[in-house]
C-alpha cells in the first residue's frame, strides 16, 4: 500500500481494533480475550499490537509524514470536554495546539492528533468505553490481552533499565522525528467570543514538548503517560476539576468571565457558563479500570525508583543527566499524584461497601508503598520481619501527606459502616494496618503533619503559596517554578495545592481520629464476639446432627428460638480467618497510635459482658414507648451488622406450628388428626382427671397439660404484651412423627431383636420403662414439663 492508502485505511483499522468511541462496535475485545480460552487469537493480538509489531510500525511511518486525525471532543472525560467547550483550555500540554474546527463547518470539536497520540488515545479510553462487553466471570482481569499490553507498553516506554528503544525508520539511517509545534487552525480565542488571548497568555509560558531537541529521547514516553493519565484518572465533578487548575490560570479565567459578563449580558456566554458551573459527570470506574491503574501506579514506581544516585557535585548533575533520568525525578508528582489522590477520594466516597472495594484498596496501599518497587531487596531472613522504611523516604512521604493521612480516615469511615465478621471486610482491615504499623512509618507521617501545623514564618523573598504550587499536569519541557527548598513550605504547598487555600485539615494522629480509631476497636471486638457466637451455634449445629443425636425422643428446637444466622454458611476455616485478621489488625492499630491497654482491656470486657446468662446476644439497643421497644439508630446499626438481634421464637399453638425438616409431613398430619379426635371424645374425662389433688392429678397434669406461652420472652420491638393462652389438657402425639424418634425406636427394637425380644415384648418394656420415668418425674419435678425445652 502507498502511505496516502494507509493514511485512510488507518483511522478505519483502529477502530476495528479497539472498538468505537461511542461502544458500538467492539472491536478486538482486547479485555475479554484470554490465553486460555482463545489461545490463537491472544497470542495474534499481543504480536500484531507489540511496541515492535506490525502495527506500531505503521503508526512510525506515518509519524513521519506528520499526518493528522480528528478526535472528537466529546468522547474526552467530561471535565475536560466541558472545559474546552467552554474556551478553557486544559493545562496538561497534550491538548495544546491541537483543538480544531471541523473543516465542513459543522459544531463539534475535534482534536488534531498525529498517529502515536491517535493509536494512543484510542487504546486508552476503551477501556472506558467499552464497559457493557460481555465478561466472563471466572476470567481474571489481569491475564487479559489489554491488561498486557498496557504492561507492555510501560516496559517499552517507560524503562527501568536501559533507555527508550528508537522507533524503526523506513529511511536508512534517519530516525522518525517527533511532531513540531503546530498552530491551531482556527485561534482558539475566536470561538464566537472576541477577548484578548487569555488561552495563548496561557500557553505561551508552556513551551510544547518538542521545543527542545533533547525531549525528541522522550516525547513518547511522556505522551503516553500523559494519554494513561488523562485517559483513566480524569474523571471528576468539573468543580474539582477547576479546583486543580494552576491558580494564575484560575485568576485570568475569572477576569476572562467577568468581561464577558459585563459586555454580553444574557449571551449564550452566560448560560454555557452555568451549565459548566452545573456539570457533575456520572463516573464509576470498574475493578478492571481500578487494576490497570495500579499497574500503572507499580510500575511508575518502578521506574522512578531506577533513578540513578545523584552525582556529589551539582554543577556535573546539571550537565550529564539524560532527559529520561530527569523525567524520572518528577513523573509522579508531575504527571499522577494530583489526579490519582482526587480519583481514590472518589473511589473512597463512592464505592459499594462490599469486597469489590478490595482492589481500590490495593492500589492506594501500592501507591502509599514505594519501597516495596525500589531496587534494592530487603535481606532474606528465616523470620519474615516487617520492614522498616527507611529515612530516605520520608520526603515523598511529607509530599503526599494526604495521600496517607485524609484517605486513612476515609477508610475509617467505610470500616465503621462494614460487616466486619465477613472474612473478605476483616482482610481489608488487616491490609491497612498493616501496612501503616511499618516500622518507623507512623513516625513520619506524624513529622509531616509536625511540619505542616508549624506556624508559617513571614519571609519577604518567599511568594505566596499559591502562586509557588507546581503545575501537576503540565509537559515536563514546560517552565519550572523556583525550587522550594524548606520542608514546612513543601508539605503546606503540598496540601494547599490539592485541597485549597481555606482547607480544614484534620489530623491523622489528632483526637478526632483517634476517636475514629477507638471506635473500630470497639467494633473488631464485637466483631469477634459474634464471629466467637456464630463458630459456637455452627459447633452445636453439627452435634446435633451426628450419630447419637438420633437417640433423642424428642427435638431440642421444637419451640426453641431461631439463632441462625447468613453469616452460617462461611464455615469454620473462614470464621478462623476471620478472628486473626481482626486480632492482627487490634493489635497493629495499637501499635500505631499507642492505644492504652486498659482502654483495650475494658472494651473488650464491655462486648464480653454483653452476653446475657443464656450465653445468648442481648437486644438490638431500643428505647421504651407507649407502643413497646423501638429500635434506635444504634440498634439498627447492630443488626444489619449481626451484632445482635431479636430471638425469633415461635409464640402460637405448638400443634399447629410449621412442619419442621425433621418431621415427615404425612405422620404430622396423620397424628394431629388422631390427636384431635382424641382431645375432642375425652376433654371433659381429662379435665376433670386434671382437676384431682392425688398423685393421679399430678401424672395426668404432667402428661396432658402444656405451660403457658406467655413466659418471660424478648418480642419484637413493636408490640409490648402479648395475650397468652392455656388451650387445657390434651394429647399431643406429634413427637411420633419425627425422625429422630422413629430412629431412635428403630435402633432400640434392632439391639432388643439381639437378645432374642420381639417387637411386641419390646414395646412393653418401652413402656413401662417410660412409664416408671414419668412417675419418678412426677414426683420430684412436677414444675418441669416434657417437649419444652
Amino acid at each position: 500500500f502507498s502511505l496516502q492508502e494507509l493514511h485512510g485505511i488507518f483511522p478505519w483499522l483502529v477502530e476495528n481494533i479497539f472498538g468505537s468511541l461511542d461502544g458500538i462496535i467492539v472491536g478486538w475485545n482486547l479485555r475479554c480475550l484470554q490465553g486460555r480460552t482463545n489461545p490463537t487469537e491472544y497470542s495474534v493480538a499481543l504480536d500484531f499490537l507489540d511496541p515492535s509489531g506490525p502495527m506500531m510500525k505503521l503508526v512510525y511511518k506515518l509519524q513521519a509524514e506528520e499526518y493528522r486525525y480528528d478526535f472528537p471532543v466529546s468522547y474526552l472525560p467530561g471535565p475536560v470536554k466541558a472545559s474546552i467547550q467552554e474556551q478553557v483550555l486544559p493545562e496538561c500540554s497534550l491538548y495544546h495546539n491541537k483543538v480544531q474546527f471541523p473543516s465542513s463547518g459543522g459544531l463539534g470539536l475535534n482534536l488534531a492528533l498525529n498517529p502515536f497520540e491517535y493509536y494512543m488515545f484510542y487504546f486508552a479510553i476503551s477501556l472506558i468505553t467499552q464497559k457493557n462487553s460481555s465478561t466472563t466471570h471466572h476470567a481474571s482481569p489481569s491475564n487479559s490481552a489489554y491488561f498486557i499490553l498496557v504492561d507492555t507498553y510501560l516496559k517499552c516506554f517507560l524503562p527501568t533499565e536501559g533507555s527508550v528503544l528508537p522507533p524503526p525508520s523506513s529511511n536508512p539511517g534517519g530516525a522518525i522525528p517527533s511532531p513540531t509545534p503546530r498552530s491551531p487552525a482556527v485561534p482558539f480565542t475566536s470561538y464566537g467570543i472576541h477577548h484578548t488571548s487569555l488561552l495563548k497568555r496561557h500557553i505561551a509560558h508552556q513551551p510544547s514538548v518538542n521545543a527542545d531537541p533533547a525531549s525528541q529521547e522522550i516525547w513518547r514516553s511522556e505522551t503516553l503517560l500523559q494519554i494513561f493519565v488523562e485517559m483513566w484518572l480524569h474523571h471528576y465533578s468539573l468543580e474539582m476539576y477547576q479546583k486543580m487548575q494552576s491558580p494564575h490560570v484560575k485568576l485570568e479565567v475569572l477576569h476572562y468571565r467577568l468581561s464577558i459578563s459585563s459586555k454580553h449580558h444574557g449571551s449564550p456566554a452566560q448560560s454555557s457558563y452555568q451549565a459548566l458551573h452545573a456539570y457533575q459527570e456520572s463516573f464509576k470506574p470498574t475493578e478492571e479500570h481500578v487494576l490497570v491503574v495500579r499497574l500503572l501506579v507499580k510500575h511508575l514506581h518502578a521506574f522512578s525508583n531506577s533513578l540513578k544516585p545523584e552525582p556529589l557535585s551539582p554543577s556535573t548533575h546539571s550537565h550529564t543527566a539524560s532527559p529520561l533520568e530527569e523525567f524520572k525525578r518528577v513523573v509522579i508528582p508531575r504527571f499522577v499524584q494530583q489526579k490519582l489522590y482526587i480519583f481514590l477520594q472518589h473511589c473512597f466516597g463512592h464505592w459499594p461497601l462490599d469486597a469489590s472495594f478490595r482492589a481500590v484498596l490495593e492500589m492506594w496501599l501500592s501507591y502509599l508503598q514505594p519501597w516495596r518497587y525500589a531496587p534494592e531487596k530487603p535481606p532474606q531472613s528465616s523470620e519474615p520481619l516487617p520492614r522498616t522504611v527507611s529515612e530516605k523516604w520520608a520526603a515523598f512521604i511529607q509530599e503526599n501527606l494526604l495521600m496517607y493521612t485524609r484517605l486513612f480516615v476515609g477508610f475509617l469511615n467505610r470500616a465503621l459502616r462494614t460487616d466486619l465478621v465477613s472474612p473478605k471486610n476483616a482482610l481489608m482491615v488487616f491490609r491497612v494496618a498493616k501496612v501503616f504499623a511499618q516500622p518507623n512509618l507512623a513516625e513520619m507521617i506524624l513529622k509531616g503533619e509536625q511540619l505542616f501545623l508549624e506556624p508559617e514564618l513571614v519571609i519577604p523573598h518567599r511568594q505566596h503559596r499559591l502562586f509557588m504550587t507546581p503545575t501537576l499536569s503540565g509537559s515536563f519541557f514546560s517552565s519550572w517554578p523556583p525550587t522550594i527548598t524548606d520542608a514546612s513550605f513543601k508539605v503546606k504547598s503540598h496540601v494547599y495545592s490539592l485541597e485549597g487555600q481555606d482547607f480544614q485539615y484534620k489530623q491523622m494522629f489528632g483526637p478526632e481520629v483517634r476517636n475514629l480509631v477507638l471506635k473500630l476497636a470497639q467494633l473488631i471486638c464485637q466483631a469477634q464476639q459474634t464471629a466467637k457466637s456464630i463458630s459456637d451455634h455452627s459447633a452445636e449445629t453439627l452435634s446435633s446432627q451426628s450419630f447419637f443425636s438420633w437417640f433423642r425422643f424428642t427435638p431440642s428446637d421444637m419451640n426453641g428460638s431461631y439463632t441462625g444466622n447468613d453469616l452460617d454458611e462461611i464455615g469454620q476455616d473462614s470464621i478462623k480467618k476471620t478472628d486473626e485478621y481482626l486480632e492482627k489488625a487490634l493489635e497493629y492499630l495499637c501499635q500505631i497510635f499507642k492505644l492504652n491497654e486498659a482502654q483495650l482491656t475494658q472494651m473488650m470486657m464491655k462486648c464480653g459482658t454483653a452476653q446475657d446468662e443464656n450465653g445468648k446476644k442481648q437486644l438490638p439497643d431500643c428505647i421504651e414507648s407507649e407502643d413497646g421497644l423501638i429500635l434506635t439508630p444504634l440498634g439498627r446499626y447492630q443488626i444489619i451488622n449481626g451484632l445482635r438481634r431479636f430471638e425469633v421464637q415461635y409464640q402460637g399453638d405448638t400443634e399447629l406450628q410449621p412442619i419442621r425438616s425433621y418431621e415427615n409431613a404425612t405422620l404430622v398430619r396423620l397424628l394431629f388428626r388422631l390427636s384431635s379426635a382424641l382431645n375432642q371424645k375425652f376433654a371433659d374425662q381429662m379435665e376433670l382427671l386434671c382437676s384431682r389433688e392425688d398423685f393421679i392429678g399430678r401424672l395426668c397434669r404432667y402428661h396432658l397439660i402444656n405451660p403457658t406461652l406467655a413466659q418471660k420472652t424478648r418480642y419484637t420491638p413493636m408490640l409490648k404484651d402479648r395475650t397468652s393462652h392455656n388451650y387445657g389438657p390434651r394429647i399431643s402425639l406429634r413427637f411420633l412423627a419425627s425422625y429422630r424418634t422413629l430412629g431412635s425406636l428403630l435402633m432400640i427394637y434392632f439391639i432388643a431383636s439381639w437378645f432374642c425380644i420381639g417387637p411386641v415384648g419390646c414395646t412393653f418394656i418401652v413402656l413401662f420403662g417410660y412409664v416408671f420415668y414419668a412417675i419418678l418425674m412426677t414426683f420430684f419435678f412436677e414444675g418441669w414439663k416434657p417437649h419444652q425445652h
